[in-house]
């Protein structure tokens, strides 16, 4: 036994008649296709349904498996007390995916749990299973914050433990689509967001979940979509099937996008292991963009990698520009995982002899230091996005006025407490955003009195530059 099917549920709890009280109505296509999802559910009569959701426990570095026996939540957060849910959960599934995930290097478990309470993104797709099926248990399981292939790869460990097991599984993967597909939403407009919701159904059609890679994390961001990495994970757990794959509904008349899919997975097929091609694809990329990076870039990498891999540092390279071994300066060094940040730290000011010197110094601290990360594991190496940014001197300023996001960083300071942002940074579009998220590094708070400066940095990428 296996995935036997897979499902996207939206869960807008308007759709609920106890809830909605009238207005469901508005959206009764899309009830009308969670009716046609569960009745296909209960024709396959599974003992274990997995069920992805935004709305439970979600951290940052960490995927979390809610632990127990069984749990429940209501709605009366919604104005429903009556509608009640509970959920057996099946308890040894859930050990069996920590321990392999842990094996795999893969951080999940069943910790930091806050709230028990079944919250409304499972309990809103349940409460149409129910109504036609109920004999089975229920893994339920946040989100993260890590990389799009990280929730690929622990979708591929939900097929592997349920055929271990034996499990006849479901996958529900709950999420709504774009809040932002309209002015009169809750969330207003973004023109991002018709196009997230136009691309989701896109691959709903067909099946083509290595697309869902191709989201631009600022353009998912902006469009204020839900559900992308619970539909990752649900790719996941179909890897290396051929998948019948069918768009049941979608609306959007609230402003935000519900979209109903089936995907019915058949024989393996090679050419559907979405992540293993992406993967190699990175690799080739990565080595493309190394060999034409500057020395700073290669610089960066190759102490990262002595370092992660246990080699002990090495003596500077013989060949290095001499700017980067007679000239001091603060250097902040950066690492990317498919986009997402893996580590990032620097100094304001030099604190060793030159150039290089910092940069190895703090691309060690960047994988190894950052407060926010795990340290980089061995086989994370060939998939890191290294970039080397070298600061100019730091300028007074009597104002902010006087700044610009895509042109300068800033300091904040207050006493003894000082926050820098670098310039240029996505999703930073203006100065004000640019100070706050420096006083928040800091711990300055809004009404504290700070000082201002500014500083231009020269910006290394990787494939840039050589």
């Amino acid at each position: 036994m296996t995935v036997q099917a897979a499902f996207i549920f939206p869960h807008p709890p308007l759709i609920i008649p106890a809830v909605g009280r009238g207005g469901e109505k508005q959206i009764a296509p899309t009830a009308a296709a969670c009716e046609e999802a569960a009745a296909r559910i209960a024709e396959i009569r599974p003992d274990l349904i997995f069920l992805t959701s935004p709305h439970s426990v979600m951290y940052g570095d960490y995927f979390h498996l809610s632990p127990g026996s069984s749990a429940r939540g209501s709605l009366a957060s919604f104005g429903a007390p009556d509608e009640i849910c509970q959920a057996d959960y099946d308890s040894e599934f859930v050990s069996a995916l920590a321990e392999e995930a842990e094996a795999e290097g893969l951080p999940a478990g069943t910790l930091g749990e806050q709230d028990s309470d079944l919250d409304h993104g499972t309990m809103v797709p349940l409460w149409f299973v129910r109504r036609q099926y109920r004999d089975f248990r229920l893994v339920r399981c946040g989100l993260s914050g890590l990389s799009f292939g990280d929730h690929y790869r622990l979708g591929m460990l939900v097929a592997r433990i349920s055929a271990r097991l034996g499990r006849r599984t479901v996958f529900l993967a709950s999420g709504d689509l774009s809040h932002k597909l309209k002015d009169s939403g809750p969330y207003g407009f973004a023109p991002e967001g018709p196009e997230y919701d136009r691309r989701i159904q896109e691959v709903c059609r067909s099946g083509n979940f290595g697309e869902l890679f191709d989201f631009d994390h600022g353009f998912c961001s902006r469009a204020a979509e839900c559900g992308h990495r619970s539909f990752l994970i649900m790719a996941g757990a179909l890897d290396g099937r051929q998948v019948q794959s069918q768009l049941l509904s979608h609306q959007d008349v609230t402003g935000v996008g519900y979209g109903v899919a089936s995907f019915i997975p058949g024989d393996p097929d090679p050419a559907r292991r979405f992540l293993e091609i992406r993967q190699q694809g990175i690799l080739t990329r990565r080595a493309q963009l190394l060999e034409h990076s500057d020395p700073y870039v290669r610089l960066a990498v190759q102490t990262l990698e002595d370092h992660v891999n246990r080699r002990g540092l090495r003596d500077l390279p013989p060949d290095l520009p001499r700017e980067m071994t007679e000239r001091r300066a603060g250097v902040f060094v950066s690492l990317h995982k498919e986009g997402e940040l893996r580590g990032c730290i620097g100094t304001i000011a030099p604190v060793t002899s030159c150039i290089a010197r910092e940069i190895m110094d703090n691309a060690v601290s960047a994988c190894s230091r950052d407060p926010r990360f795990e340290p980089v594991r061995p086989d994370e190496l060939p998939y890191l996005d290294v970039n080397v940014d070298v600061l100019g001197e730091a300028e007074d300023i009597t104002s902010p006025a006087e700044l610009d996001v895509r042109r300068y960083g800033v300091i904040v300071t207050s006493g003894m407490r000082r926050g820098l942002l670098l310039p240029d940074l996505e999703g930073v579009d203006t100065v004000e955003q640019q100070i706050a998220i420096a006083r928040r590094k800091a711990g300055i708070g809004a009404g504290e009195k700070i000082s201002l400066q500014r500083f231009e940095v020269v910006r290394h990428r990787m494939g840039e530059g050589a």
